[in-house]
């Protein structure tokens, strides 16, 4: 099924479990996209449908998380975060483990494939999860070959991340991310936001664009608040197929992991504001990436209302400096 008949399926059963008209609810998605630029899939996430005209204002749609990130992210340092190499590079303090990529050559890639019986394999510069995988080096027959599907498929591959015990009771299919959303101004940084991001059980990654879920973290004491919730707006009192129950849930190490995204937060304030991906090892935390686009569907998901309030908060914080 094509992405628009899908989102037309998913309008359509939003309007009959409504009692709306399913042509009028297309004029509403029309008129907030031409004036608000708010998006089918703002629309559709945000339940818009079941929003006031005050409610869906303070929503950070597509548009204006636009504005708000070249505003106070300019696009021309994007490249210190969204090319992985760099990031690995530029955070090596913070990341906690071996990559490789393919200009290092062949002996490199040899010896990583040495010490590194399993991998994970990543675009340079991908999103969302897209196109991640685990890999054996034993799959690895022809060292030149594989070099060179990494060079012309613009790919990497790094250590293999093996989370904390209490984060694979949750799920041990994928590394359980947490999402914080950080604030550096004037040699200060402050979490806006947390969340844990936490794989379904059926893939290798958590992204929420991948079938993954969310839930929110009480960032005073590191446990889990409430219930997750998937991309299709699926409430979880506990975990699909694990059984754990979210609420109250501590996360290990949770000190040292707001100490790490705050020192990281300062690493390069150009970038002021960052969605940190922190995965929790045995040994404690580490960074998986940092997104220049923070990233305001899951925390406006989770929190069930417009997260404007987090920009606006921003935008004072710097009209006063």
């Amino acid at each position: 099924m094509s992405r628009i008949k899908q989102y037309f399926k998913r309008i359509v059963e939003a309007a009959n479990r409504n009692n709306k008209s399913s042509f009028l609810m297309f004029i509403d998605i029309i008129l907030w996209y031409v004036f608000y630029g708010c998006t089918l899939t703002d629309y559709l996430n945000y339940e818009f449908y079941k929003r006031s005209f005050k409610e869906r204002k303070m929503y950070a749609v597509v548009r204006t998380q636009g504005k708000f990130y070249e505003r106070i992210n300019p696009s021309q340092y994007k490249e210190f975060f969204t090319v992985k190499p760099n990031f690995m590079k530029n955070f090596k303090e913070y990341v906690g483990r071996d990559y490789f990529i393919p200009e290092n050559g062949i002996d490199k890639l040899k010896l990583f494939l040495k010490n590194n019986k399993e991998f994970m394999i990543k675009p340079i510069d991908g999103l969302g999860g897209a196109d991640v995988k685990k890999m054996s080096s034993k799959e690895v027959k022809n060292l030149d070959e594989f070099l060179k599907y990494l060079e012309d498929n613009r790919m990497f591959i790094e250590e293999l991340i093996v989370q904390h015990k209490k984060m694979n009771i949750i799920c041990p299919t994928s590394v359980n991310t947490i999402r914080i959303m950080t604030f550096a101004n004037n040699n200060r940084s402050e979490i806006l936001y947390a969340a844990l991001r936490v794989g379904n059980g059926k893939y290798e990654v958590d992204n929420f664009h991948k079938g993954g879920m969310g839930v929110s973290i009480d960032t005073r004491t590191g446990k889990l608040k409430g219930e997750a919730i998937d991309k299709d707006l699926k409430h979880y009192k506990k975990h699909p197929t694990t059984k754990t129950i979210f609420n109250n849930y501590e996360l290990p190490f949770w000190n040292e992991t707001k100490e790490l995204v705050l020192k990281a937060a300062l690493v390069n304030q150009n970038i002021k504001v960052i969605g940190w991906d922190v995965a929790i090892t045995k040994n404690g935390p580490i960074l998986v990436e940092g997104n220049r686009r923070a990233g305001f569907d899951l925390v406006q998901v989770l929190s069930d209302r417009g997260r404007k309030d987090i920009m606006y908060y921003v935008d004072n914080k710097l009209k006063k400096r």
